[in-house]
């Protein structure tokens, strides 16, 4: 029980993290706001998202296999599949926004050139579609852990 209770309070610990980043991410994909700093960072927020990511893919999958439900009770259940999916495709829709990122860096400090607005423009646009769809994958789970999908 306090393995379980352990797991779960990281995983939430987790996902809070990698919402409050992909939330600044967006605050800070702005034209009217970018600047040096914001561009600089835009890397620095990039990478702790992508950190508490992972440590959501690892807590989750770690209560799936050490929490008290078991890896078969969950396994089993579509609605798992449905939530890593969505993580999948969030997750795979980050990468253009955290390579765009990593160029805006390495042109600011080789020309200290700043992103086009275009450039600002969907960088945003990307962070906020994975963000709405993130916002999909607790309605999944609240499903999932009162046993709908077996």
């Amino acid at each position: 029980m306090m393995l379980e209770s352990l797991l779960a309070y990281a995983h939430l610990l987790a996902i809070l993290t990698m919402v409050v980043f992909l939330s600044s991410e967006a605050a800070l994909c702005r034209t009217q706001w970018l600047n040096a700093a914001v561009v600089e960072r835009l890397g620095r927020v990039d990478l702790i998202y992508g950190i508490a990511a992972g440590a959501v893919l690892l807590t989750g999958l770690l209560r799936t296999w050490l929490g008290a439900k078991g890896a078969d009770w969950y396994w089993t259940n579509p609605l798992l599949h449905l939530k890593l999916t969505l993580f999948v495709v969030v997750g795979l829709l980050s990468i253009k926004p955290t390579i765009m990122f990593v160029r805006w860096r390495r042109a600011l400090r080789a020309s200290g050139s700043l992103p086009t607005e275009g450039e600002v423009k969907l960088a945003r646009r990307l962070v906020m579609v994975q963000a709405h769809l993130l916002a999909l994958i607790p309605l999944a789970a609240v499903f999932l852990a009162r046993g709908y999908g077996k």
